[in-house]
């Protein structure tokens, strides 16, 4: 498991990428808003966004208290950029929890 915050958004990132849909799952908090209950439904959504060109990923600040971070980024993904802070939660890991788009 990763280290710390920054390090699980960037293995994310390329998860999202690489169509580890699994890992993008494993790493979602229980609790997050995002997380689906319909698990065929939200594989399906995240094999959808996999296919999309991710070019890179800009990390733009990272903060860390002892059980919650934030990590803001841009990532440039087909023609557009995604610029969000993401919240991350950690209970025996960190996972992430949710986010807040931005506008660049």
């Amino acid at each position: 498991m990763s280290k710390n915050a920054l390090e699980l958004m960037k293995s994310r990132y390329s998860a999202y990428a690489a169509g580890e849909i699994d890992y993008i799952i494993k790493t979602t908090h229980p609790k997050s808003p995002l997380f689906e209950e319909n698990i065929i439904e939200w594989k399906k959504s995240i094999r959808e966004f996999s296919k999309s060109n991710f070019k890179k990923l800009e990390i733009l600040d990272f903060f860390e208290k002892e059980n919650e971070a934030f990590v803001e980024f841009r990532a440039y993904i087909d023609d557009f950029v995604l610029h969000e802070k993401s919240r991350f939660k950690k209970e025996k890991n960190w996972l992430y929890y949710d986010g807040e788009f931005l506008s660049s």
